[in-house]
Formats: C-alpha cells, sequence, structure tokens
C-alpha cells in the first residue's frame, strides 16, 4: 500500500515527516459501507485534549497519527483544533486553521475520507475547500448563524450534536425533565434553522451530545435509549470515547480511570451502538471498535 508518509526509521526519510507521494483520488461519502456502522478515527491537532493531552499538536506528528489510524481500517478521520472538553478555552478561527488545514489536505491526499470537528463556520469553509468531505459540528444550541448556510451551498453532510452552553458552562446546564425526550426536541429545534437555509434532510447526522451538558446518569439513560433519536429520521452517531463518565465507572480503589485507560469501556458502548443501528461512533483507538462493529453486524446479518 502506498503511504503519505515513509515509516520512521526506513528508507531515505529516517523520521516520521511526511515525504509526500503520489496522491490518491479523493475518497467519497457516498462510497462509505452501509452494511456495518462506520467507525471515526478521533484526531485532535490541540495542545490541551481530555484525551492525549497534546501529544499529536503538530502537523508531522497529527499526519502520522491520521495515517496510521486510516491504514488501520478507519472509515473516517475527523479532524480537530479546538478542544471541547469541558473548561476548555476558544480559540481564534485562525489559529484553528493553521493546526487543521495542513492535516486535512494531507490526509485527503493519501486517500482518506475527512470530517472537520469544528464549531466556526469560516474554519469549516476553508476545512471544506481543503477536501474534509464532513462537517462535525459539537456547538449544538450555539450554532453560528453562518454555518447552516454553509452546509446548504456545500452539501456536505453535517453532525449536529445536541450541546447546551460551551465548554465553559456546559456542566451547569444539566436539567432536564427526561433526558432523552429533551435532547430530541431540542435537536429537532436546531434542524429547524438548517432547513430553512435549504438543507437537505439527508444531510444532516445527529449526534446526542455523550457529555456535553449531561451528567453521568444522562449519559447512561441516552445510551440506554439511543433507539428514541431515530424518530428525528436521521443517521446517528455515538461519540462517547474514553469521556469521563466512563472513567468513574471504571473507578478502582477511589481512582477514576485514567482516559487511557478507558478503550475496552468503549468498544463496549461500539458494540451496542451497532447493535442499536448507529450510523457511526467516533474513537480514539479504531481497532477495537472495528472489531466490535464487525461483531455486530455479524450477528445482526
Amino acid at each position: 500500500m502506498d503511504s503519505l508518509a515513509a515509516a520512521p526509521g526506513t528508507g531515505p526519510a529516517t523520521s516520521p515527516l511526511p515525504v509526500l507521494r503520489k496522491p490518491r483520488p479523493a475518497a467519497r461519502f457516498e462510497d462509505l459501507p452501509t452494511d456495518r456502522t462506520l467507525v471515526m478515527g478521533i484526531l485532535n491537532v490541540t495542545p490541551d485534549s481530555f484525551s492525549d493531552g497534546g501529544t499529536h499538536r503538530t502537523p508531522d506528528t497529527a499526519i502520522a497519527l491520521g495515517l496510521r489510524m486510516f491504514y488501520a481500517g478507519a472509515d473516517i478521520i475527523d479532524v480537530g483544533g479546538e478542544s471541547t472538553r469541558s473548561g476548555a478555552e476558544p480559540v481564534d478561527p485562525e489559529e484553528e486553521q493553521r493546526r487543521v488545514l495542513p492535516v486535512i489536505q494531507a490526509l485527503v491526499k493519501a486517500g482518506a475520507l475527512v470530517s472537520i470537528d469544528t464549531m466556526h463556520t469560516s474554519t469549516a469553509a476553508a476545512a471544506v475547500e481543503a477536501g474534509a468531505a464532513i462537517i462535525n459540528d459539537v456547538s449544538g444550541l450555539t450554532i453560528e448563524p453562518g454555518m447552516p448556510e454553509l452546509v446548504a451551498r456545500t452539501k456536505v453532510p453535517y453532525i449536529l450534536t445536541h450541546r447546551r452552553g460551551d465548554a465553559l458552562t456546559m456542566d451547569s446546564l444539566t436539567d432536564y425533565g427526561n433526558v432523552t425526550e429533551d435532547v430530541v426536541a431540542e435537536l429537532s429545534g436546531v434542524r429547524d434553522k438548517l432547513y430553512a437555509a435549504g438543507v437537505a434532510p439527508e444531510q444532516i447526522i445527529v449526534d446526542p451530545g455523550i457529555g456535553f451538558s449531561k451528567n453521568e446518569n444522562q449519559n447512561w439513560e441516552l445510551l440506554k435509549n439511543l433507539d428514541q433519536l431515530f424518530v428525528l429520521g436521521h443517521k446517528v452517531m455515538v461519540a462517547a470515547s474514553r469521556k469521563r463518565f466512563l472513567g468513574s465507572l471504571l473507578t478502582v480503589a477511589g481512582k477514576s480511570a485514567a482516559p487511557l485507560e478507558r478503550d475496552s469501556a468503549t468498544a463496549a458502548i461500539t458494540a451496542l451502538s451497532a447493535a442499536k443501528g448507529a450510523w457511526a461512533v467516533r474513537v480514539h483507538d479504531v481497532g477495537p471498535s472495528l472489531d466490535a462493529v464487525k461483531v455486530a453486524a455479524r450477528i445482526a446479518r
């Protein structure tokens, strides 16, 4: 398999710096597998990610990780340049674009299908121009006014995530009557803005926003009732990978499991979400979740 980057320590390139090779044909959304739940690999090009602590903050290290996920079988690589963890400080769109655009361009040239994880209309537009095929927007109820028009104009798929408030306020906004019913209703309200701008129903993918303006019990309740989101009539994505509520569940001797110790629990959620009909799962560790969706698809066959 041709690679965008030479393996570290081999050939004329003896470092992980990318060596550009012949571009592959652009991957297309419509060519994604339809016989199983998809696996989206998370690629954070940030200095303050809750999961990896900024390990892949430079374009070179991010590209290398993206390629590893791609060759490991990830269907989509989700590239983000702004942490959305609780308490994260906002990032200027220009800085966000400086982080993500070189990574998107390189991965697209390698043949990967790339999504842009952003809340900023300008970054989403620049990423689509660079080759991103999906916009993954976790802004939720605070969606930027220009985003619906951009989605309508570009006709790219759009992941609509449920979230109240922003990274600095969302943990205080967990008052629900019935969390599943309220999430469905609030997603429907944002969807109306997309429809009003001319976005087609088939462009929209919904994400219940696990960990965003939800407490631990509410996260579990949403996962338990995931099938209720299908009433909206859209594909459903689940993004629970390594999140805090998993660490709490796996507490040992009073100590919450660290993010890197939560991958087995993440794979369990992947299997259960796939069994419920999720379109995709968004995960840090691609391999176990890819195995899980294949098992779920075989059982359902």
